[in-house]
């Protein structure tokens, strides 16, 4: 493929832990020429690694042929110099920890290194667009791009701007990231959270409140949601389910339950308990749960095998 074909034909993606290397995986797939950048040597090697299995993955369900694996591998480029990366990068996508100070560190860097045409944009999950730009001088090419975990497996991509990004930046992502195969969503204002982990978040402070309130133990709070409304929401979200039902009863229900829900802005009681006590999760074999290594492995292995299951059936496969 002519990359110089493609809309944002170089793409620079900094930081290459957890959610990094999944993106860079994204652009390369789509043809683009891919620099991924860390400060640690052995977290870049293992991020192509961790590419190359992906894509063995991805053959073995038919989500790709095996002649766009080498192709899509040599795409990725990694380096330690943020100057090298994004230099000439077309696009760039910062994708470090949760860290205000750092990636407004990082913004104010790639602002002064990049070209005035280059869009800058950041992978954060909750925190505020705006305030990650403040501290650089061209905020108007600065845009969120919220990726889920796993991004090369989970479509969608929050596109949020800050109060001073241009409605071109944001339809400038919008366009690029539906061209490499995700779903974009446009939020309008830059909130925390923005949509999806609002939405996420009421949900896993209600169930944490329940396990603490004595209401229902972990697991079957888990099997409420996993065995009830779960199953309809990838194919009914809540709103559209409020005007299946219809409205006047969305109104009764909630002027009766509402008023019942947890409403803290703290962090339920229980989890701090469980922090303080060693139980983090997976981890630490104990969280909410208790967790066996075997139990652990199965609910990756069953994780991954259903965002693959949905994946190939969305190409129809």
């Amino acid at each position: 493929m002519n990359t110089q074909t493609l809309a944002f034909p170089s793409v620079a993606v900094i930081g290459a832990g957890l959610m990094g290397h999944g993106i860079a995986q994204i652009f390369a797939l789509s043809g683009r020429q891919v620099w991924l950048n860390d400060l640690d040597e052995q977290m870049l090697e293992q991020a192509f690694v961790n590419v190359r299995n992906n894509l063995a993955i991805f053959v073995e369900h038919e989500l790709v042929s095996p002649e766009e694996v080498d192709p899509a591998l040599a795409m990725i480029k990694t380096t330690t110099s943020l100057e090298q990366a994004a230099g000439a990068a077309d696009y760039v996508v910062e994708a470090v920890s949760e860290n205000l100070e750092l990636k407004q560190s990082i913004f104010k860097k790639l602002d002064a290194i990049c070209r005035p045409e280059t869009i800058l944009s950041t992978n954060t999950s909750v925190m505020s667009i705006t305030e990650i730009a403040a501290k650089a001088d061209n905020r108007s090419r600065i845009v969120g791009t919220h990726f889920w975990n796993p991004p090369h497996l989970i479509p969608l991509v929050e596109v949020v701007p800050g109060d001073d990004t241009a409605p071109e930046t944001v339809e400038h992502a919008y366009s690029l990231l539906a061209d490499v195969g995700k779903h974009p969503v446009r939020v309008k204002r830059d909130v925390p959270g923005f949509v999806g982990n609002r939405l996420q978040h009421a949900l896993w402070r209600e169930a944490v409140s329940i396990v603490d309130q004595g209401i229902a133990e972990a697991a079957e709070v888990d099997e409420v949601v996993k065995m009830g409304f779960g199953i309809r929401l990838p194919v009914l979200g809540p709103l559209e389910n409020a005007d299946l039902v219809g409205l006047e009863l969305t109104y009764a229900i909630h002027d009766y339950i509402l008023k019942h829900l947890n409403a803290s802005s703290e962090p339920a009681p229980i989890l701090k308990r469980k922090i303080d006590q060693g139980h983090l999760g997976f981890k630490s074999g104990c969280g909410l749960q208790n967790w066996t290594e075997q139990e652990i492995a199965d609910t990756r292995s069953r994780l991954a095998g259903h965002l693959i299951a949905w994946n190939k059936a969305q190409q129809g496969k």
